[in-house]
């Protein structure tokens, strides 16, 4: 069996079987014994992290979209001023032309966005993302070139010829999957039929697709990077012999929705700047 195909069915694997614990009893969580985080510490953890770094700016776009979309789903999580952190009244759609929302992102878009932005900085991401519409403004587009030329128009966001693969992988699955290249329709599924969906392409992995979930569908799920996962076992929210895979469905389990979108941001953003909270544990 090739390393793809090996790759593609583990990632379809993990998604049935995260789909089916899902639905069953709280005992087959993979750390049942394990009662942390607590709703209290979640709160309470977001809101030191929101007083020391504001809410960050990279993720506002998203912030935004999800309260415009939905203003009254998370009571609990209201606006946030991005300086202070400090709670503030504002209408959703303030400020749309500032953070590019006047027109709305699709979800092929935001797919394509999340693998560019593997193993890279935000900005190198991004330039690489607006170098690959520069050159192909369209994904059939990019589907018909070669992929030398599009290894070439995301070259500045590092791992050319991987990324390119993928996407170009990706784009012909899902035309011969759905006669068109649009995922719009996902807007509509469950998440657990998000995320099979999602499993049919190759080098689309869990991360990936749980970041599509939470940035570009603005669902409650709850990506587990390098940086969420060091904190976790750092501050005793996943045991420390937890793995990617048991820590996100440990977290997603025990972290409540209305948090889970700020807290993860926030973990993301504090595990970039501050090396020392996974060096020194729970302190």
């Amino acid at each position: 069996m090739g390393r793809s195909q090996k790759r593609k069915q583990e990632s379809l694997s993990f998604w049935k079987e995260s789909a089916a614990k899902s639905a069953r009893k709280d005992d087959d969580e993979p750390y049942p014994s394990h009662a942390r985080p607590t709703p209290e510490e979640c709160r309470s953890v977001r809101d030191d992290l929101l007083a020391l770094h504001g809410f960050p700016q990279q993720f506002e776009k998203y912030r935004r979209l999800r309260l415009r979309l939905a203003p009254l789903s998370h009571a609990s999580s209201p606006a946030i001023d991005g300086n202070g952190g400090a709670p503030v009244e504002s209408n959703p759609s303030d400020g749309d032309d500032k953070y590019g929302l006047s027109q709305r992102e699709s979800v092929l878009d935001g797919l394509v966005s999340v693998v560019l932005s593997q193993n890279t900085t935000d900005v190198n991401s991004q330039r690489a993302f607006t170098s690959l519409k520069s050159a192909f403004p369209t994904w059939e587009d990019v589907l018909a070139a070669d992929s030398k030329s599009v290894e070439d128009a995301i070259r500045c966001g590092g791992l050319a010829v991987t990324k390119a693969s993928c996407i170009k992988k990706m784009l012909s699955c899902l035309l011969e999957r759905k006669g068109k290249l649009c995922l719009e329709y996902l807007r509509d599924l469950s998440v657990d039929e998000v995320k099979t969906e999602l499993s049919h392409f190759k080098g689309i992995g869990p991360k990936t697709v749980a970041c599509v979930l939470m940035f570009h569908l603005q669902r409650d799920d709850f990506p587990v990077d390098t940086h969420v996962i060091q904190i976790g076992k750092a501050i005793g929210w996943v045991p420390a012999v937890a793995d990617r895979k048991k820590a996100y469905l440990h977290l997603n389990r025990r972290i409540p929705d209305e948090l889970k979108f700020d807290l993860n941001c926030l973990l993301f953003t504090h595990g970039k700047l501050c090396h020392a909270c996974t060096l020194k544990g729970p302190n």
